[in-house]
């Protein structure tokens, strides 16, 4: 009996919260609303006092400016629609950070499809669209100034300078259909991202080029180099041979890591449909290990077992098992996260869901402003929000030992 009291206690007590919470946001979340719009306004009012250097009606001698009234503005967000009375500046330079700052790909999307239509390679779809959002007023002009005003803002962080060191860098890249000369052609969107010092992603390179090759992925290693890019201790990608030149040539001495994931795939189809799935299983087996030895042993397991059957198998376990196994050279804690691509892979759903719209982008100064913009925003997000992985490392002894591993590992495979 007094357990079954205590559960009607806490059902009523619940019933109570729910309530109280009813009562201050309402049933259809309108005070949550409400609530958001009082903070977003109060933040909006101290970035403009911040910009004129002076507070309603104060008289300063470092005033920069005086308020000309309020416009309204109106924002989508998951709560519905926020308004706000954004305050103007007699210079009219004043924009409130919170709507620019996520603005940026909305802007380079649009002129997109504004460039496609200029061009005639829309389709009724894609001029329906661009319609509802960009009007019918527009002229090449007119674009073309657009383009230059956001161009040069993606321009400088493409560009920005990299302080500090980088130990991990994940690279992958991804295509797109573009139009040039007349012609669809695909081209690679090369995309690299970092992991800082203090445990944080950054976006620090995006390029367009033709196809990936030794040449392509060198010229952005160069750059990135230029940049000031520094301290990288590991790096993570799938097997591309160019790729895998480059890295060789720009980053000598770093721990390379062969994305397990690419890696399931490559291997995976060298065998019937049927023997996927134990073959997959055989090598997240020899993944969970962490020691040499039982590694060693469960590796030479696994070529004699495929020697006879694939032989292809066999070999590609002798010679790129160990790369797979890189990161065990690293943090523990920081391991999941760097033994696959799928940082960038999750990047390049988001820049899908964007470019599945547009389908083949007018030329490439298009598809590179698109991805960059959201590229920017993906970077900010980032550096505002939580640690990827957390720092500092272990003392230069342990890490030591622990890179030792990695030749250890070499050393078990090449003698099998």
């Amino acid at each position: 009996m007094a357990r079954g009291n205590g559960k009607a206690e806490r059902e009523k007590s619940k019933e109570a919260v729910t309530g109280k919470l009813g009562e201050l946001f309402g049933e259809n979340g309108e005070g949550l609303r409400e609530l958001v719009e009082r903070v977003c306004q109060e933040v909006i009012e101290t970035e403009m006092t911040q910009y004129l250097g002076a507070e309603t009606y104060e008289r300063t001698e470092t005033r920069n400016g005086y308020r000309n009234g309020y416009k309204p503005r109106t924002i989508k967000t998951r709560l519905g629609e926020l308004h706000f009375q954004v305050p103007q500046s007699r210079d009219g330079k004043f924009a409130p950070e919170m709507f620019g700052r996520y603005q940026r790909s909305e802007k380079a999307l649009r002129l997109t499809l504004m460039e496609m239509v200029l061009q005639g390679v829309t389709t009724r779809k894609v001029e329906q669209i661009t319609e509802t959002l960009c009007g019918t007023s527009f002229s090449p002009s007119m674009v073309s100034q657009l383009c230059k005003q956001l161009d040069g803002c993606l321009e400088a962080f493409r560009t920005r300078a990299l302080n500090g060191d980088y130990p991990y860098l994940v690279i992958d890249a991804r295509y797109e259909k573009v139009r040039v000369a007349g012609q669809v052609v695909d081209q690679a969107v090369l995309i690299l991202v970092g992991v800082n010092a203090q445990g944080f992603r950054e976006l620090l390179g995006v390029e367009i080029a033709d196809l990936e090759s030794e040449s392509t992925w060198g010229d952005i290693f160069g750059q990135l180099k230029d940049r000031g890019l520094k301290g990288v201790r590991l790096v993570v990608s799938d097997d591309h041979r160019g790729l895998r030149k480059a890295l060789t040539r720009y980053f000598t001495g770093c721990v390379w890591q062969r994305c397990r994931v690419h890696f399931i795939r490559n291997i995976c189809g060298h065998v019937p449909l049927k023997e996927r799935k134990e073959l997959a299983r055989t090598l997240q087996e020899i993944w969970t290990n962490t020691e040499v030895e039982a590694y060693r042993t469960d590796a030479c397991w696994a070529i004699d077992h495929y020697q006879t059957r694939h032989p292809k198998v066999a070999r590609m376990l002798e010679e790129e098992l160990e790369y797979t196994m890189s990161v065990m050279a690293f943090p523990e804690t920081h391991r999941r996260r760097l033994i696959s691509t799928n940082m960038v892979e999750r990047v390049n759903q988001t820049i899908r869901t964007r470019t599945r719209l547009v389908r083949i982008f007018p030329n490439r100064e298009s598809c590179l402003r698109l991805v960059t913009a959201l590229l920017m925003e993906l970077h900010e997000e980032w550096i505002t929000g939580k640690r990827y992985v957390s720092f500092p490392a272990p003392d230069q002894e342990e890490s030591d030992r622990k890179l030792g591993l990695a030749d250890k590992l070499k050393e078990t495979i090449s003698t099998t």
